[in-house]
């Protein structure tokens, strides 16, 4: 049996491996263990407790007004505790976080084994996403397996000389949660929003909280603000915790009548709300590939994306971080039915719910325990000449 070490710091993070871990449990082959740096600390536990499940080992380096270099020096300093104890066969680190990072560094320090979950986004602009853009490249060069969402991602990770042996293209675990998730969203869990099913207003859910957007903020703000004063759309806007976040936004939208602050919603209430929405616009990573994959039309807080599928099908578009630039986008939707529609018929290039069961097979690859996984290959629409050529190159 192999030892797993999961190690994941935040709630997006916890969703997208959430899928993977039920898989590993069930698994004879795996022992997986759940490692927590607490870099989110509440939002990640109540998050796996949705999927029914638990952190085995909760490090807790949360700190009120953290900076990145003292959570990520934290990180590595528990992580340098836990590894040489427990000694696992292989370490995952999803995505980009800061928690990604550490856990990367420290799995090379540790001579142990690296895959990459969500490996291969590139915005091609070092500075955005800020710092998920840095983490994600710098990751990269210390993996041992790539785990990419999308051929795309995958020929990222080429150009930057990965061998295409170490890659494979296994779709977006958050659509295999979402599908799950949706299954079990009875309940929005706030009283806030109980009457959402009755409204008859066009319900957008906005949020924003990166860092690259913090000077931003009080802009983004306005722009619902205004968007909300024309009475017939009713925002709903589930706030990040952190203080900087808080700070910015409340005072320019709290009290405004169509619109409804709420904490981070627990991951099946916010499922429901996703399924709920007519509109989203956020700087959120998984809003770009939630939203497309049911359909909604969403409307992403950036200048550049890492997630250029979405923006090439036309399921999502940049609208920059202005508060005109962001009106002018959503007053289009509301008001141009055609325009709605075009986005909300485009095509989800991110996943078919199997993400998770391609990772599990590719790591049982990995230690010979079993055959290579099938490659995840997007909707007909989107197969290219190249998307052929690689996958007879591969099967060859």
């Amino acid at each position: 049996m192999k030892r797993v070490t999961l190690v994941m710091g935040t709630r997006p993070e916890a969703i997208k491996f959430a899928p993977v871990i039920r898989l590993l449990q069930q698994d004879p082959r795996f022992e997986p263990i759940v490692v927590s740096t607490g870099q989110h600390r509440e939002m990640l536990q109540e998050t796996l407790a949705a999927f029914g499940l638990a952190v085995d080992v909760d490090m807790a380096v949360m700190r009120e007004r953290q900076t990145l270099s003292g959570t990520t020096a934290r990180i590595l300093d528990g992580l340098d505790s836990y590894v040489p104890q427990h000694r696992p066969d292989v370490m995952l680190v999803h995505g980009d976080t800061a928690t990604t990072l550490a856990g990367a560094l420290s799995a090379f320090h540790h001579r142990i084994p690296l895959v990459h979950v969500e490996a291969g986004l590139r915005s091609g602009t070092l500075s955005s996403p800020f710092p998920e853009e840095g983490n994600r490249r710098l990751v990269a060069r210390v993996a041992d397996m790539h785990l990419a969402p999308t051929w795309g991602n995958r020929d990222n990770l080429l150009r930057e000389g990965v061998p295409a042996g170490d890659i494979v293209v296994t779709g977006n675990t958050v659509i295999d949660a979402l599908r799950w998730g949706a299954q079990y969203a009875a309940d929005w869990d706030r009283s806030e929003l109980a009457d959402l099913g009755q409204e008859s207003r066009k319900v957008i859910l906005a949020s924003a909280h990166r860092r690259d957007a913090w000077p931003q903020l009080r802009d983004i703000a306005d722009a619902w603000r205004r968007l909300a004063d024309r009475g017939d759309v009713r925002i709903v806007v589930p706030l990040h915790r952190n203080p900087a976040v808080r700070e910015a936004i409340l005072p320019v939208i709290d009290g405004h009548p169509h619109i409804t602050v709420t904490d981070p919603l627990p991951y099946l209430s916010f499922c429901k709300l996703l399924d709920r929405a007519d509109m989203i616009i956020s700087d959120s990573s998984g809003a770009q590939e939630e939203g497309p994959a049911l359909g909604t039309p969403t409307l992403v807080l950036a200048d550049v994306t890492e997630r250029v599928e979405t923006i090439e099908t036309g399921a999502a578009r940049l609208v920059g971080k202005t508060t005109e630039g962001i009106v002018d986008a959503a007053t289009t939707l509301l008001d141009d039915s055609a325009a709605y529609s075009a986005m909300a018929r485009a095509v989800n290039p991110y996943g078919d719910g199997l993400a998770a069961e391609r990772t599990v097979g590719a790591l049982a690859h990995h230690f010979k325990l079993g055959p290579a996984p099938s490659l995840f290959a997007p909707d007909s629409a989107l197969v290219t000449t190249a998307f052929r050529d690689d996958m007879a190159q591969l099967a060859s």
